[in-house]
């Protein structure tokens, strides 16, 4: 019974993070469409860790896609 209630948290738990994922890179194409004022390099990083983000996600990689969303996020400013 324990090990059943524990698979359901784990389930549970990495859902939880694959549909953060999504919301993060909203947020980030949100700001994105607002034209920031970054430096071209600053920029084209924001862009390649959004794009890298994303293919973790598709990946099922969802710790990494966060930890690569979240520093696009922090270059961004949100």
């Amino acid at each position: 019974m324990k090990f059943l209630i524990a698979a359901a948290l784990l389930a549970a738990s990495t859902l939880a993070l694959a549909h953060n994922c999504p919301n993060e890179m909203k947020a980030i194409d949100a700001k994105l469409g607002t034209h920031p004022t970054l430096a071209a390099a600053d920029m084209t990083k924001v862009k390649e860790l959004r794009a890298e983000g994303e293919k973790l996600h598709k990946a099922g990689k969802h710790d990494e896609s966060l930890k690569t969303l979240g520093e696009a996020k922090k270059l961004l400013g949100i």
